[in-house]
């Protein structure tokens, strides 16, 4: 199943609806955000129905309990949950900055009971004339969609299992923790480009840096 938030065009709104996307067709599903659909056991009575082309995708998940980002299966380091921008944004930059690098990831959301919600694509972009930490802590591109395991399997050989255990020792994963594998390709982007980044089954990602 692939699963999205959106608004019809026309009807902008923060945090949208939640939708299942079936073809050319978005169906409303009668949760508030994936958080809960994905606590409410997966499944949610249907309302409207859209044409795909007559709604916005937004972030799957706006504002995540907490972001991990695994470059190694055994360590991982966390990214700030207010940078989620989503499908179709514009990515802020700082004005002396000319170009920015964006790294492409596979990421899952944490369903119920530290299960494995789904797969989505997360875009880790990075300012070089900014000084670490703060190079990277502007924007994560997340989505266009989530896309449950039964209908998606990473063929990376990430041990995702591993991971979500990881993160979990000691502490709570909750539904909407975002955890981010590695880094599967790198781009420098100049500014006012728009840039596509795709992984067949889950979609394409397309973000454009702000002029």
């Amino acid at each position: 199943m692939k699963l999205c938030m959106f608004h019809p065009i026309g009807h902008p709104m923060e945090r949208g609806w939640v939708g299942r996307v079936d073809g050319d067709r978005v169906v409303q599903l009668a949760a508030q955000t994936l958080q809960s659909f994905f606590t409410g056991g997966g499944s949610a009575r249907e309302h409207a129905e859209y044409a795909l082309g007559e709604v916005v995708l937004l972030a799957p998940v706006l504002h995540p309990p907490s972001v991990r980002m695994f470059d190694e299966q055994s360590s991982f380091a966390f990214a700030n949950p207010a940078a989620i921008v989503g499908p179709g944004a514009k990515v802020p930059r700082d004005d002396r900055s000319q170009r920015l690098v964006v790294a492409l990831r596979i990421a899952v959301v944490m369903g119920a009971g530290a299960e494995i919600g789904g797969f989505t694509l997360l875009a880790e972009w990075r300012d070089p004339t900014r000084e670490p930490p703060k190079d990277r802590d502007f924007a994560l591109g997340l989505g266009p969609v989530v896309v449950t395991p039964d209908e998606f399997a990473d063929d990376s050989g990430f041990d995702w299992a591993a991971a979500a255990a990881l993160a979990a020792a000691g502490t709570h994963l909750y539904p909407g923790d975002l955890l981010a594998g590695p880094v599967r390709e790198e781009r420098d982007v100049r500014v006012g480009d728009s840039v596509p980044l795709e992984v067949d089954g889950i979609g394409i990602l397309e973000q454009r840096v702000a002029g």
